[in-house]
């Protein structure tokens, strides 16, 4: 059971204690049913009403559906293996829809504010929600929910999904256990959160792990992590308690962490992630909306000057180069199936670019009978520059085994 669901089952125990005490009040301490009995009845209704979101619960359920998206109350669609389809269901009213909307975001203790009427939350099962209400979505309200999966997704089953090769996945594990600083790259429903969460299993149990997203959904698998959630401007437009991304880097900095992983960055806190990187915390983790390793270099940049602390140019590449050891980029390919395509390696500067070398690439040959596209994961053959920490973490033999080639001696 998850902590939000423990929290909001203490907060209605309470309540219903005292509805119960009431009642037994109003009837003079005679009731049909011993007090306990009554309270967990009352309990178990209640928790399945919070987790019951209508004519989407069957979606919910259904572990081949890994997207839900509602437009307004008469069309929903769902992703199925990465392809849309619709699907007949549909809610009785757009009120309907934003009863479920309503449900949804103070379940986490947010609110859905008429004057600005979006909002990002989560499910207690740890899916992320989007929600977005008129005037500005003018057909009703629109909700987009990417389910958490309920089974843990390693680099072991993203290898058996084809998502890369055996190669690569023992590649990924030795840059989780080696503590590189790591950019996961990719658009919009490409798989970067998964395989984040699947890198991020091979930090070691000792290490204390800060997290920081806009609604928590990363699951690490260590014991020693804290989980930071960012706070949006309130009902009331009390501007003072937005706590933001930003803000969650900074005081992390502050809590002895041996990581930070930033469940994604999207503007000035890229700074912030980058300092990090650059003071110590080695071994840190974000991902990144961009198309390819170069186009992420390139938003990193201009989220960092989002910040508006006048730094030059080459001294924010200078910053970008010496933080980042390497880009990851996985994208959802045109027959819906995602696969790692690059990981690059940042290797310094020339002048005033910043210069990478491609390490792994997919390459596509064809495609099948049922239309997947085949390809192969090759290594580029490039030895990459961090074989002494490689070597350091003891981790040489098996990149060694992992590429197919004697290493030198460190």
């Amino acid at each position: 059971m998850s902590q939000d669901l423990e929290l909001k089952i203490a907060s209605l125990e309470q309540q219903i204690a005292l509805l119960s005490a009431t009642v037994q009040h109003v009837l003079g301490g005679e009731t049909e049913v011993e007090e306990d009995e009554y309270v967990s009845k009352l309990t178990d209704e209640l928790v399945h009403e919070l987790q019951n979101l209508g004519p989407i619960q069957p979606l919910l359920a259904d572990e081949e559906v890994n997207d839900i998206l509602i437009n307004g109350h008469r069309q929903i669609y769902v992703e199925r293996r990465g392809k849309l389809f619709p699907t007949d269901i549909t809610f009785d009213s757009d009120a309907s829809v934003v009863q479920v909307a309503e449900k949804i975001v103070k379940a986490v203790g947010r609110r859905l504010n008429p004057s600005r009427p979006l909002v990002d939350a989560r499910l207690l099962d740890g899916s992320r929600v989007n929600i977005i209400a008129p005037p500005l979505a003018v057909d009703g309200t629109a909700i987009s929910i990417r389910k958490f999966a309920k089974q843990v997704i390693t680099l072991d089953k993203m290898k058996d999904q084809g998502n890369m090769s055996e190669g690569l996945a023992e590649f990924l594990k030795i840059l989780g256990k080696c503590r590189l600083n790591v950019i996961i790259s990719g658009g919009t429903g490409s798989g970067k959160t998964t395989l984040l969460n699947a890198v991020s299993q091979f930090i070691d149990m000792d290490e204390r792990v800060i997290t920081i997203e806009d609604a928590a959904e990363l699951k690490l698998q260590q014991p020693h992590v804290v989980r930071l959630e960012t706070k949006p401007v309130t009902f009331d437009k009390r501007r003072e308690e937005e706590v933001t991304i930003r803000d969650l880097v900074k005081n992390a900095l502050r809590m002895r962490p041996d990581r930070i992983i930033v469940g994604e960055v999207r503007g000035s806190e890229a700074f912030d992630m980058m300092q990090a990187m650059n003071t110590g915390h080695e071994g840190s983790l974000t991902t990144i909306h961009a198309n390819h390793p170069r186009d992420a270099l390139s938003r990193l940049e201009n989220m960092i000057n989002m910040a508006d602390l006048g730094l030059p140019t080459n001294s924010i590449r200078q910053q970008i180069s010496s933080a980042i050891n390497l880009i990851i980029q996985i994208s959802r390919m045109r027959d819906g199936h995602r696969r790692v395509t690059y990981v690059s390696e940042i290797v310094g500067m020339e002048g005033d670019v910043i210069t990478m070398q491609d390490l792994f690439v997919f390459q596509p040959t064809g495609e099948d009978a049922d239309g997947r596209l085949k390809g192969n994961f090759q290594w580029t053959g490039i030895m990459p520059r961090f074989l002494r920490r490689v070597a350091y973490y003891g981790e040489q033999d098996r990149l060694a085994r992992c590429l197919g080639v004697k290493l030198p001696k460190m």
